[in-house]
C-alpha cells in the first residue's frame, strides 16, 4: 500500500484571477506574474488558461511552477490541454505528468503522445505499471475511468489499536476517506469499517465485530452515470471498487462523481449548441467556424424542406393571406412542447427507460400533447377568429395546433430513443431533428387542413 502524496494547496476564490488577467493586459515583470500564480490553487490556474488567447496562455503556462503542472493539464478543457501540450518539450511533459497518481494519469493518457507515455511506464514500477495498464483499459464513462488506487485495506482478525498503529504510518489519509476496506487473504472484499467505529470503539475490539457487511459495491464495467445516482440516493463519500472475483481493485470518491457530472453538464450544454465538447472559445474563426457547419448544414436542410412544404400551398396562401401569419404560430408552439418531451434523454442516459415504461411515457405524453392542444389551440382559435372573423380558421388553428403537438411529442420520445438503439449520444442532434419534424410537420398540417376546409 502506497502512502498518499497530497501536497497542501492554497485555495482562492476566483477573485484572485482578476489581478493575473489585468497584469496581462496591462504587462507586468514577469516574476510579479509568477507570484501571483504561486499562491494560487491549480484549479484556479486552469479557469484562468481556459479563459485566455492562445498567446496570452501560452505566456501564463510559462511561469507555473513545474510541480502544478500535470494537474491543471487535468482540469483543463480538452481543447485547451491540447494547446499546452504541444507547446512543451517531451521531457518537461513527462516529468509532469509522472508526479500524477496512477488514476489521474490514466485520465490524461489519451491526450499524451505515445513517446512519453512510453517513457512513463519504463519509470513506475511494475505493480504501479500493471494498475496503469487496468485503468486505461476501462471506457471513458464507466466506473472504473473514475476509480482510484488510493484504498486502505485491512484484515478482520485485527484489533482496532492495531488498525489505529497502521493509520499513524501515514504523513495524512487519502483524500475523502470514511471508511477502511475490509478484505481476506485473498483480497476479496468482505465489508468496510467506518472511521467512526474506530474512534468511539476502545483498542480491543476487533474488526470482524465492528465491519459493515451489507455495503454499496461497485464493479468496473458499471455506467459512470449509475454511480452518479447510486452516490446521490445514499449520500455516499466513498464506496470499493470489486472486480467479477469480488477482489478489491480500487474505490470511488464523491470528489470524482461530482467531476464527472459537472463534466457531463458542460458538455450536454455544448451538443445542444451543436458545438464541440471542449471545443476552445479562443481557437481561431477557421478551426471553430468547421466546428459548427455540421449542425449549421442540417439547420439548413431542414428549412429548405419546411420552405416546400410552404410552396406546395402557394396557391392557399395567396387566397387567405391570414395563413402566412398564423402558421408560424402552430410551428413554435408544438417545438417548445416537444423541447420538453426530449427530457427522456436523462432517463436513456440512467438506463432507466424499458420498452414497457416507454409504452407508458409515450400514452402519457399523446395525453398531455392532445389536452395542451385542445387548451392552448383552443385559444388561439379564438385569437384567429377575433382577427379575422372566420370560425372555420378558428377550428382549422384548434386542430393543427392539436395534431402538430402530438407529432412534436411523439418525434421528442422516438427521436432520442432511436439514436440511444443505435449506439448514438440522443443528446446530440435531437433538437436539430425536432426542430425540422415540428417546423415542417406543424406547416403541411395547418396549411393541408385549410386547404380543406377553407376552399370555396
Amino acid at each position: 500500500m502506497k502512502e498518499s502524496d497530497h501536497r497542501p494547496r492554497h485555495t482562492r476564490n476566483m477573485q484572485a484571477s482578476l489581478p493575473l488577467i489585468d497584469g496581462l493586459l496591462h504587462p507586468q515583470h514577469p516574476s510579479t506574474l509568477r507570484a501571483m500564480l504561486d499562491d494560487m490553487h491549480p484549479a484556479d490556474i486552469a479557469g484562468i488558461l481556459g479563459d485566455l488567447p492562445l498567446d496570452q496562455r501560452l505566456q501564463v503556462w510559462a511561469l507555473v511552477r513545474p510541480e502544478h503542472e500535470g494537474e491543471i493539464l487535468l482540469a483543463v478543457p480538452d481543447a485547451v490541454r491540447d494547446s499546452l501540450i504541444a507547446g512543451m518539450e517531451r521531457q518537461a511533459l513527462g516529468a509532469a505528468v509522472r508526479r500524477l497518481d496512477i488514476d489521474k494519469l490514466a485520465g490524461l493518457a489519451p491526450n499524451l503522445p505515445q513517446g512519453v507515455i512510453r517513457d512513463v511506464f519504463k519509470s513506475l514500477s511494475i505493480e504501479d505499471r500493471e494498475r496503469l495498464r487496468s485503468a486505461m483499459s476501462y471506457s471513458k464513462g464507466s466506473v472504473g475511468a473514475l476509480m482510484d488506487f488510493n484504498m486502505i485495506p485491512i484484515r478482520d482478525n485485527v484489533s482496532l489499536g492495531v488498525v489505529s498503529r497502521y493509520l499513524r504510518r501515514f504523513d495524512e489519509l487519502p483524500d475523502h476517506t470514511d471508511q477502511i476496506f475490509v478484505v481476506d487473504r485473498d483480497d476479496r472484499l468482505i465489508g468496510v469499517l467506518p472511521l467512526n467505529r474506530i474512534v468511539i470503539n476502545g483498542p480491543e475490539a476487533m474488526v470482524g465485530t465492528l465491519m459493515l457487511t451489507d455495503t454499496i459495491r461497485l464493479h468496473p464495467e458499471e455506467k459512470a452515470d449509475q454511480t452518479a445516482q447510486t452516490f446521490g440516493r445514499y449520500d455516499l463519500v466513498s464506496a470499493p471498487v470489486v472486480d467479477e472475483d469480488g477482489k478489491l481493485v480500487g474505490r470511488v470518491t464523491m470528489n470524482a462523481v461530482l467531476d464527472y457530472m459537472r463534466t457531463e453538464s458542460e458538455n450536454d450544454l455544448l451538443t445542444q449548441a451543436g458545438l464541440l465538447k471542449g471545443e476552445d472559445i479562443f481557437a481561431s474563426a477557421w478551426e471553430s467556424a468547421k466546428n459548427r457547419w455540421v449542425w449549421l448544414a442540417l439547420n439548413l436542410c431542414a428549412a429548405f424542406f419546411a420552405s416546400r412544404v410552404i410552396g406546395t400551398f402557394e396557391a392557399s396562401i395567396e387566397k387567405f393571406v391570414a395563413l402566412a401569419t398564423l402558421m408560424p404560430i402552430v410551428a413554435g408552439i408544438a417545438g417548445n412542447s416537444a423541447s420538453q418531451t426530449t427530457a427522456i434523454i436523462r432517463s436513456l442516459a440512467l438506463d432507466r427507460i424499458t420498452r414497457a415504461s416507454a409504452t407508458r411515457v409515450l400514452i402519457k405524453e399523446l395525453s398531455i400533447s392532445g389536452l395542451n392542444g385542445l387548451a392552448w389551440g383552443g385559444v388561439a382559435g379564438l385569437f384567429a377568429y377575433y382577427l379575422y372573423h372566420s370560425f372555420t380558421l378558428g377550428l382549422v388553428m384548434v386542430s393543427a395546433m392539436s395534431l402538430n403537438l402530438m407529432v412534436g411529442a411523439l418525434a421528442g420520445l422516438l427521436i432520442p430513443v432511436t439514436m440511444h438503439k443505435l449506439g448514438r449520444d440522443p443528446g446530440i442532434g435531437s433538437n436539430v431533428l425536432l426542430t425540422a419534424i415540428t417546423n415542417s410537420g406543424g406547416f403541411f398540417i395547418f396549411l393541408g387542413l385549410a386547404t380543406v376546409f377553407l376552399s370555396p
